[in-house]
């Protein structure tokens, strides 16, 4: 059974910094990507950012590009999502998804809170 649980989130200041972890476990993650989403109160989820696990190839969304970055600890079967320079609009709940390369994602987390006041 794949679990993906994130960890992570908190309240921290506009300019500050949060490191989000995603504990993945249950399948040879070495074949898949993995990513980052994030859904703010009334909006649709939203694509922060992507990893294919073998080659830690990665891809970042427009809105967190330079502020933000996707990594993967192989031994730990973890990844990361390192936020500097904090934003009030970052404020949302973050998702770690997993899922074959190139055909979307089919197992999710359960989602951490990030706020960050102004």
């Amino acid at each position: 059974q794949v679990q993906l649980v994130e960890s992570g989130g908190g309240l921290v200041q506009a300019g500050g910094s949060l490191r989000l972890s995603c504990a993945a476990s249950g399948r040879t993650f070495n074949t898949y990507s993995m990513a980052w989403f994030r859904q703010a109160p009334g909006k649709e989820r939203e694509f922060v950012a992507t990893i294919i696990w073998s080659t830690g190839s990665a891809y970042h969304a427009d809105s967190v590009k330079g502020r933000f970055t996707i990594s993967r600890n192989s031994a730990k079967n973890t990844v990361y999502l390192q936020m500097n320079s904090l934003k009030p609009e970052d404020t949302a709940v973050y998702f770690c998804a997993s899922g074959p390369k190139g055909r979307g994602y089919d197992y999710w987390g359960q989602g951490t809170q990030v706020t960050v006041s102004s």
